[in-house]
């Protein structure tokens, strides 16, 4: 193919190289795939009104999260099962995060274990917490993260139930049998059966927790002194109840458009949740970031940051 010039030519190499299943699963979203078009597309419509004759000779692209200095406002988002598509997988994201001077935030489901993170070496590491029916589990898994020096937890909030993703259910979606969920390897719950729909899809159903409420942000507060970032808010609504409930940051997400489908594109939302956190938390986006302009716009638009991945 030649030189890769930007992020978007990577999928096109994936596609060649990743088994469909694989493939299928990283690139694919809910239903008739609608917001995932969005999540790209809303980008496209805003335009920039650039100003002239500036000193532009210094750039400074660090910033601050959570009051942790970082190179750039772009962080890596929380992936699952990155093994599927590199045997180094989250090592190797691990890795050049902290090598790039930026946060990872690592997945619940990710196919390598907090512990191993941690033993890539130094780097700010954020946890993805998905919170399971037995709350033994998700204590056990929270105080993990936080002995291995992990420094935030960044609370998925739109998947009581997993989204239909219709070509997972095509492929009957599983893990490969080399493959285990690291961080549930310990406690029976590491691997994925087969079924007649997606895999994925059963294990949620299975595992997660159903009745997850605003209650259990104040729950998780008192089981850790890691900040708790609320990742799949949307709305005004949603924005002022997290600024309620103690929480350090909202991450504005539509799940990559795995989720509900006909949701907006989140550079869409970005500006109603801004305005109603009213500067009192920061708020940061993640979805359909594929070039710095993009990061831009959302910066412009009132994101403290950037998550991609």
């Amino acid at each position: 193919m030649g030189e890769i010039t930007n992020v978007m030519e990577y999928q096109a190499i994936a596609k060649q190289k990743l088994p469909k299943m694989a493939y299928d699963y990283y690139a694919s979203g809910a239903e008739d795939e609608w917001t995932l078009k969005e999540n790209r597309e809303a980008f496209s419509r805003i335009l920039f009104r650039p100003r002239i004759l500036i000193d532009v000779s210094k750039i400074d692209m660090t910033t601050t999260v959570l009051g942790f200095k970082i190179s750039m406002p772009i962080m890596v988002a929380p992936t699952a099962m990155q093994k599927m598509a590199h045997p180094d997988g989250e090592y190797a994201t691990a890795r050049a995060a902290a090598a790039a001077g930026t946060i990872m935030t690592l997945s619940s489901w990710a196919t390598s274990s907090v512990e191993e993170v941690a033993s890539t070496g130094p780097g700010i590491r954020f946890f993805q917490l998905y919170v399971y029916k037995d709350r033994k589990v998700v204590e056990q898994l929270v105080r993990r993260a936080e002995r291995a020096g992990f420094k935030a937890i960044a609370l998925t909030v739109d998947t009581p139930r997993l989204g239909r993703r219709e070509a997972d259910i095509k492929n009957r979606f599983v893990l490969p049998p080399h493959l285990t969920l690291k961080n549930f390897e310990g406690l029976d719950l590491g691997k994925m059966d087969q079924a007649a729909d997606s895999g994925l899809a059963s294990y949620v159903a299975g595992q997660v927790d159903r009745t997850l409420s605003w209650k259990d942000v104040k729950w998780l507060q008192t089981i850790t002194t890691m900040p708790i970032l609320v990742k799949g808010v949307i709305t005004a609504e949603d924005t002022r109840l997290a600024v309620a409930n103690g929480a350090a940051g909202i991450i504005v997400s539509n799940h990559g458009a795995r989720q509900l489908d006909y949701v907006p594109a989140t550079i869409s939302a970005l500006e109603e949740v801004v305005k109603a956190a009213r500067g009192q938390i920061p708020v940061f986006l993640d979805g359909g970031v594929r070039r710095g302009t993009d990061v831009f716009k959302a910066l412009a638009l009132g994101a403290a940051g950037v998550f991609v991945s």
